[in-house]
């Protein structure tokens, strides 16, 4: 997988947008990171030049499961270790398997915006 299918799987899920928000910041590698969201909520993001891992958000039943499944799973650096994991890209992690943990993101993200907003969308 690279960036480009990445990315693109990741916009062809209905209404999501995408931005960098952290351009401003000291740490270089926050700058290059690309966010993916559902509303006004972030469902993944990825550095854009290292292009070494994801972020996704996970149910808590189930992030400790795939923790223990695959060692390309850990719990996610600057966030919720419950909720959020790092999966690494080019490991035990298969892209289909990657690609289906972003979709479930997203479907949790989404689930999570209030009624309002999911109406909007």
């Amino acid at each position: 997988m690279n960036i480009e299918s990445f990315r693109e799987y990741c916009l062809s899920l209905p209404h999501v947008t995408e931005k960098m928000p952290f351009t401003t910041v000291k740490d270089p590698y926050s700058q290059n990171v690309l966010c993916f969201y559902i509303g006004s909520k972030w469902f993944c993001y990825v550095n854009i030049e290292v292009f070494d891992r994801c972020c996704v958000k996970s149910m808590p039943d189930e992030t400790e499961e795939l923790r223990a499944r695959y060692t390309g799973i850990t719990p996610a650096w600057h966030m919720n270790k419950r909720l959020w994991n790092d999966v690494y890209f080019n490991s035990d992690v298969p892209d289909s398997k990657i690609l289906e943990l972003v979709r479930i993101s997203y479907q949790i993200v989404f689930e999570s915006l209030p009624a309002k907003e999911r109406k909007m969308l």
